[in-house]
């Protein structure tokens, strides 16, 4: 084992401090081509902010020499970018750590590397130490920028850095970006709200801004590249400048990024408790902020959400909603909802359904309760038999899909505007891209079209996804 192990602590992870974030600057690195011919492979799991984390990656392996495959075989290194947001993303990983190992007892040499937010927990690194010996570096979310010297002082010993702090802010990062077209920009990270079932306060640190001056600059230059669309990231994007001195609000960033004249604007993900009446009276007035609002729900009863530690009730949520859609012309919304709750009765449950059938929301994400250890909510008491979660899962999906369709057929024969993107992956003699209400559209047209803006007439409707032909 290492000498130089930083193991992660979750009583250290859980405490928050007024003390000053600390702004580091990343030096320009020179490209080095030290793994030169060789390949790496890297599997994704989770958020966008952990999309945004593989750019990162990407650009630190590839600026070391290696190479991008899509075959694991292929591979001279392994990382895997995790998720912990709920126990089938754990699944996931471990699951393909066997491969992992296989192919390792074959070639000797592969270095195995975790990183991502499971890395984070501390009940995962100690199972890795001691089930999995042959994973050889682990790294966590605050020190993505650590993994190219890691890489260099591999051994054969477990490299394991994990800080378990606050974290800081880290500007000068570079990106090997996925897309021409559109971009991440990360405006904050980390979460102060500890909702009680969730492990990101924990696995992502304090609730932190970068300068607005920052921010503004990597537009511009994505502006000056081309790109058509940013979308600004955080774990809770409304609560941007909160904790800095000095520093604007949300609206405000919002409006500034606007006016660099970037086509597109949009931001994940927003927590309805910091939503103010400032920011949606912007994203109405601004024709490049797009009218797609994420707004997690969680669930529909008041007496669940306090024990979420969700800070509104329904009744507020739902001001909150039809407040958007009378002010924010043709706005979409998105949601986010948990069944099953541990003490989520059937009444619970169906006032989750009443929110759902008032809102009729173009989309939502919908899951089956999963503790988190070292959350609140994984102590407790959970009656429910997990049958009747998934009942009641399948009646919510059967809703959510049935509002999904409604909304989608509500465009038909309609001219909208899309971002094509690229090809379908559905048919690939179709092209692919999103409305400016974050629908996906299979596009007749040619491939010239692909990065610009272009008006789609639909022609069918789906509950997931919309055809059209360009015109």
């Amino acid at each position: 084992m290492s000498d130089t192990m930083n193991l992660p602590n979750l009583n250290d992870a859980k405490k928050r401090t007024k003390e000053t974030i600390e702004t580091i600057y990343l030096a320009n690195e020179e490209n080095n081509n030290l793994y030169q011919g060789k390949k790496y492979f890297l599997r994704t799991y989770g958020c966008q902010m952990n999309v945004h984390d593989s750019e990162e990656i990407k650009y630190i392996l590839e600026n070391l020499g290696y190479t991008e495959t899509d075959e694991l075989e292929s591979s001279d290194i392994v990382v895997l970018n995790t998720c912990a947001i709920r126990e089938n993303a754990h699944d996931k990983v471990f699951g393909y750590l066997g491969r992992c190992k296989h192919l390792k007892n074959i070639k000797k040499d592969l270095i195995v590397c975790i990183g991502g937010c499971m890395a984070q927990e501390e009940v995962v690194v100690n199972e890795i130490r001691t089930k999995h010996p042959y994973v050889d570096i682990i790294f966590g979310t605050h020190n993505i920028y650590e993994l190219a010297s890691m890489i260099k002082e591999h051994q054969n010993s477990q490299n394991i850095k994990v800080y378990s702090e606050e974290g800081k802010i880290i500007e000068n990062v570079k990106y090997k970006r996925d897309s021409k077209i559109n971009a991440w920009v990360n405006i904050m990270y980390g979460c102060d709200k500890f909702c009680t079932y969730c492990i990101v306060p924990y696995t992502r640190g304090r609730q932190r801004s970068r300068a607005s001056k920052s921010i503004i600059e990597e537009v511009e230059k994505l502006v000056k590249e081309g790109y058509q669309e940013v979308t600004l990231l955080g774990q809770n994007v409304n609560a941007y400048g909160k904790d800095l001195e000095n520093e604007v609000s949300f609206a405000k960033l919002l409006e500034m990024v606007s006016d660099t004249k970037i086509p597109r604007v949009r931001f994940v993900t927003s927590h309805p408790w910091d939503f103010t009446d400032e920011m949606i009276d912007i994203i109405a007035k601004r024709d490049n902020i797009m009218p797609y609002i994420h707004l997690p729900l969680q669930s529909g009863s008041s007496r669940i959400l306090k024990l979420m530690g969700r800070r509104y009730t329904k009744e507020e949520y739902l001001t909150l909603f039809d407040k958007m859609k009378e002010k924010i012309p043709n706005v979409a919304i998105s949601t986010d909802i948990i069944v099953g709750f541990p003490g989520e009765t059937e009444n619970d449950f169906k006032e989750t359904l009443e929110v759902v059938n008032h809102c009729k929301y173009d989309g939502a994400y919908t899951f089956i309760f999963s503790p988190r250890v070292g959350t609140p909510a994984a102590k407790m008491e959970d009656n429910t038999p997990l049958k009747e979660k998934e009942q009641r899962l399948h009646e919510l999906n059967q809703l959510v899909n049935k509002y999904s369709l409604e909304n989608n057929e509500k465009l038909l024969n309609k001219v909208v505007p899309v971002l094509i993107q690229g090809i379908s992956e559905k048919d690939n003699t179709k092209l692919c891209g999103y409305t400016d209400t974050m629908k996906l559209v299979n596009v007749e047209g040619t491939k010239d079209l692909i990065g610009k803006i272009v008006n789609v007439k639909i022609t069918e409707a789906k509950s997931f996804s919309l055809d059209g032909i360009a015109i």
